[in-house]
């Protein structure tokens, strides 16, 4: 399931056309999807431009070709018996402002054509760093080879990039395992402020709209 997916789907149960996403999720993450309705879509690309945070984990040992556990492993290497400042170190190279390259399998596009359909094709482009921000992030377990963390993170950034990343500066590979966006912006899970897929395809429309947002509240939200 794709965002564009979720967004068909709020179309159908909400009848009406005119809705969006802030922020593509993942296929294989779950948490928060922001849907912008009606008017709220003018707001679309000042919240898809504030900082994520994201619940992760990755796995040590092996890449794969979509740096997650839905590729194809590409190289396994033994894993040496980190310490927990080994592992802490790694996260520390990528805190602060660096650039980072994109995965093959995103939305950006290279003369029109989406970056993930042409990795299904078997091919690899050239691809432009990208300016990024570590804000903050806390490792939450470390059993390795599975390492559990959190990151808040810029607009744009990858997090499968990101545990490959961190798998290279410790020189055994690594790669995305779990992930879960737990914050966008001002918006994080509260009581009564946000609805579930299930709800969304089941048709309950009096539930969704009872989680929904006005552009006043969104105003309030944001300090403005």
């Amino acid at each position: 399931m794709t965002s564009h997916d979720v967004v068909a789907v709020a179309r159908r149960c909400l009848n009406t056309k005119k809705i969006g996403h802030c922020g593509t999720l993942d296929p294989m993450a779950t948490g928060m999807l922001i849907l912008v309705i009606g008017t709220g879509t003018k707001l679309q690309d000042l919240l898809m431009s504030e900082d994520k945070e994201y619940i992760g984990s990755l796995r040590l040992g092996a890449t794969t070709s979509t740096q997650d556990r839905e590729g194809e492993i590409l190289e396994e290497k033994p894993v040496p018996a980190f310490t927990d400042d080994q592992i802490r170190e790694a996260f520390d190279a990528y805190r602060g402002d660096f650039y980072q390259t994109p995965p093959m399998v995103s939305a950006i596009k290279i003369d029109g054509v989406p970056l993930y359909k042409l990795a299904r094709q078997g091919k690899e482009v050239e691809r432009k760093p990208r300016f990024v921000r570590v804000y903050d992030y806390q490792l939450n377990k470390i059993a390795v080879p599975d390492v559990d963390f959190r990151v808040v993170c810029t607009k744009g950034f990858y997090v499968r990039t990101y545990a490959h990343d961190i798998g290279q500066k410790l020189g055994c590979g690594a790669h995305l395992t779990a992930l879960r966006r737990s914050r966008s912006g001002h918006f994080k899970f509260e009581p009564g402020n946000h609805t579930t897929f299930s709800a969304l395809k089941e048709g309950r429309r009096e539930e969704v709209m009872a989680s929904m947002m006005s552009l006043y509240d969104v105003s309030k939200l944001r300090g403005a």
